[in-house]
């Protein structure tokens, strides 16, 4: 599982907020997942959406692709429509 990292707390909490990131196909369609498009990413991945947690930077480890900034808004937006905004 690879995770996709947002600094979303102030630089001092020593956190961030991540979602998890598979390369196994999905059936589940948004907001569970969303299929990334970028080229940066080493393989086909899905966001899956409703595995958020909060990590410590030190257990972040080193980058392996980036979301579009316009993925990450979708990303925000199925929180948002699983939390019942």
């Amino acid at each position: 599982m690879l995770i996709l990292s947002h600094q979303v707390f102030n630089e001092r909490s020593g956190t961030v907020i991540v979602v998890a990131i598979t390369s196994q196909a999905q059936r589940a369609g948004f907001p569970l997942t969303l299929k990334l498009s970028s080229p940066t990413l080493p393989k086909p991945s899905w966001i899956k959406i409703s595995q958020i947690r909060t990590l410590s930077v030190e257990r972040i480890g080193k980058k392996l692709g980036s979301a579009e900034p316009e993925e990450l808004t979708q990303v925000v937006e199925g929180l948002l429509e699983l939390l019942g905004d």
